[in-house]
């Protein structure tokens, strides 16, 4: 019987199978370790995606519950820190001149981003301290050097490298401006660890979009506090105005003989136009009407200021002109060289039409004769107050005396009639404001004022308040 043997394995193929089996064995770790590879970064990716939502959130929450600068420039640096794992940083802030950078949020322990002196150096040795009050308090300005002052010039991001610029063998910096609307806000500077993994062409990215939401979140931090402030002023500027309100009169006089009504309107939420009615000794009424240069609240400080001098003054002095003296004599100190005051003043005596009037470099009253059904112009000599200390302004001041008959209206007024200006800048001028008081004479002092308004408000399309615009007309009955 014949033995049969088993067939002999070939070196040279069981050499190529052990191969394909180290192979596959080698390809199955490598996938396996390249898994691992993958989870882990889609972990750091997830864990940097969380970093990222939380600042945007955070910003987002600054701003629904009311900005508070503080808090909002603490967050920006914050956040910034923990998406980079750094161990935290500074932000600077420009000035409106682009002029200064000043510190508005300096983490404690952090590295100096500016340059320190010798003597604060010196001063940080015994007190630690020290140091960081100076970081907190001292403005970059354009011509300094350091980290800040180098990306504020820059304008780019910047990554310096640890012993750069004095930084010590185990600390990085990346820095990079706040730019929005092609204009520079703003630095924020990072403190990293010289091997931080986030300090690659990767982390930049990431530092830029940082940056890039930073300052549009400082963008509309200006905007929120800027629209904070002018509700404030306008909230200031309203009670300025029931004040004024308060200081004019409440209503039109009753005086035997006359007929008397006013109009007042102001080009902004205050005027620098002016009118009263002061009563006097022996039945007589004064009746002024101002207008100080410019508009709005520095006019109206000035005009609150004259009326006060001229009531007082009213009931001491016989005459127009000796009260406009003494105005003159006491405002003249306190006006600004650039500043003045137009004022009409007149004295009217009960029933008998007799009328003493000065007039202060304001605009020619207008006075219509009944009897002949024509306007003159008044146009006593006089300059306004507050130009001259009273040499020159008492000499030319003088007393104008004239009487109305039954009939006849007076009408004062301020510039803001005469040069309310058309679609095409054409003024409603002297010549219609005649024709205007000609045309309602015959309808007494109310009337007049309700159809002179109507004219020069039809004249400018609507558009009275180009100007303080003040009336007032007297009708003799």
């Amino acid at each position: 019987m014949v033995a049969i043997r088993p067939p002999m394995i070939n070196l040279i193929d069981l050499a190529l199978l052990l191969l394909a089996l180290f192979a596959m064995l080698f390809m199955a770790y490598s996938y396996r370790k390249r898994a691992k590879r993958v989870e882990r970064n889609l972990t750091d990716l997830q864990a940097e995606e969380d970093r990222v939502f939380d600042f945007l959130h955070g910003i987002g929450a600054a701003f629904s519950e009311g900005v508070r600068s503080q808090e909002l420039h603490r967050l920006l640096v914050e956040s910034a820190a923990r998406i980079l794992e750094a161990g935290g940083g500074a932000l600077y802030l420009a000035n409106k001149e682009e002029s200064l950078l000043t510190p508005t949020h300096v983490s404690k322990g952090c590295v100096p981003f500016v340059d320190i002196p010798d003597y604060i150096k010196a001063q940080a040795k015994a007190d630690p301290h020290a140091l960081w009050s100076y970081l907190q308090l001292q403005p970059v300005a354009r011509d300094s050097t350091g980290i800040v002052a180098d990306c504020w010039h820059s304008g780019e991001i910047q990554f310096i490298q640890p012993g750069e610029k004095g930084l010590p063998p185990d600390v990085s910096v990346i820095a990079g401006p706040l730019i929005y609307r092609h204009k520079v806000l703003g630095v924020l500077a990072i403190q990293t660890h010289g091997d931080n993994p986030h300090c690659d062409n990767k982390g930049v990215k990431v530092f830029r979009a940082i940056t890039e939401q930073s300052a549009f979140a400082l963008y509309n931090e200006a905007i929120y506090l800027e629209a904070g402030e002018k509700k404030l002023i306008d909230r200031d500027l309203e009670i300025a105005r029931e004040i004024q309100r308060i200081l004019l009169p409440e209503a039109d006089p009753v005086f035997p003989g006359y007929q008397i009504s006013a109009l007042s309107l102001a080009a902004r939420q205050v005027s620098g136009d002016y009118f009263d009615y002061i009563p006097l000794g022996d039945g007589r009424l004064g009746v002024a009407i101002a207008d100080a240069s410019g508009k709005g609240v520095p006019a109206s400080l000035i005009m609150a200021m004259c009326r006060g001098v001229l009531r007082r003054e009213a009931v001491e002095e016989a005459t127009p002109s000796k009260v406009l003296q003494q105005v003159n004599h006491h405002l003249y100190p306190d006006i600004k060289e650039d500043m003045f005051i137009s004022m009409a003043y007149m004295i009217l005596s009960p029933d008998s039409g007799e009328i003493c009037m000065t007039r202060a470099g304001h605009d020619a009253p207008l006075l219509f004769r009944a009897a002949s059904q024509t306007v003159e112009q008044l146009r006593p000599k006089g300059m306004a107050l507050g130009i001259d200390s009273g040499e020159v302004f008492n000499r030319v001041c003088g007393d104008f005396r004239f009487e109305m008959h039954a009939g006849d209206c007076l009408l004062l007024y301020t510039d803001g009639a005469t040069e309310a200006l058309d679609a095409g800048d054409m003024e409603y001028g002297l010549e219609r404001l005649g024709e205007a008081l000609k045309a309602s004479a015959s309808l007494g002092s109310s009337g007049v004022i309700h159809h002179v308004a109507q004219e020069v408000k039809q004249f400018t399309g609507n558009n009275l308040r180009q100007d303080d615009f003040t009336l007032i007309a007297i009708f003799k009955q």
